[in-house]
């Protein structure tokens, strides 16, 4: 069964009921707070749970202005997210500049997801160095695009919507992302599951 259905009411008629004052948002919460940490945690594990909290308050908050039309609410969350984790980001390079101008080293911080530090947080430790290096190199809407798929479970449409992008265009650039990845599996060692490389299919 989908995890946009369960218990007998969709993720988008739960959000419409919150909308309405007539609950439901407590079995949303229930339902992708694991997800969402797990989304977190892979990309900024020391805030996951002060991050996983800024959502759903967030969330709660602008639930009239889901729209059902433009996509799933698990996709809806999950662009919640994304934008919680960017303004983490640019919040902690404000910091960092900041603390640099202060000692007199005044220079410019990363906005944006510290993908140089990957291998700290991959799950999948035992990626070819090959396959680390070309995620390294997708463009950023690509990679995106991926790892949504990939480790979050979202399906191409979903990941679309959370970026903003068509569907269309989402599935173009995930089929070109596979197609670098899978050119680099020839580079992993002899043995390796090619179900373990992070394209969110099967070869």
């Amino acid at each position: 069964m989908s995890t946009e259905v369960e218990n007998g009411r969709d993720d988008a008629a739960l959000l419409g009921a919150a909308a309405r004052g007539q609950g439901g948002f407590e079995e949303l919460v229930e339902r992708h707070s694991v997800a969402l940490h797990g989304y977190f945690a892979r990309r900024a594990p020391h805030a996951a749970d002060d991050l996983l909290a800024e959502v759903w308050l967030q969330a709660y908050t602008a639930r009239h202005t889901y729209d059902a039309a433009r996509g799933s609410a698990r996709a809806w969350l999950f662009g919640v997210a994304r934008n919680v984790l960017s303004a983490h980001w640019r919040r902690l390079a404000q910091e960092s500049q900041q603390s640099r101008e202060s000692l007199g080293a005044p220079g410019e911080g990363a906005h944006g997801d510290p993908w140089a530090a990957v291998d700290d947080r991959l799950d999948a430790s035992a990626l070819a160095p090959a396959l680390r290096r070309v995620l390294a190199e997708l463009p950023d809407v690509e990679r995106e695009l991926l790892l949504l798929v990939a480790w979050e479970q979202l399906s191409p449409t979903e990941a679309a919507a959370v970026l903003g992008i068509p569907a269309g265009t989402a599935r173009s650039r995930l089929h070109r992302a596979r197609a670098r990845l899978r050119e680099s599996a020839a580079l992993a060692p002899a043995g390796r599951s090619t179900s373990e490389h992070p394209t969110g299919e099967q070869a």
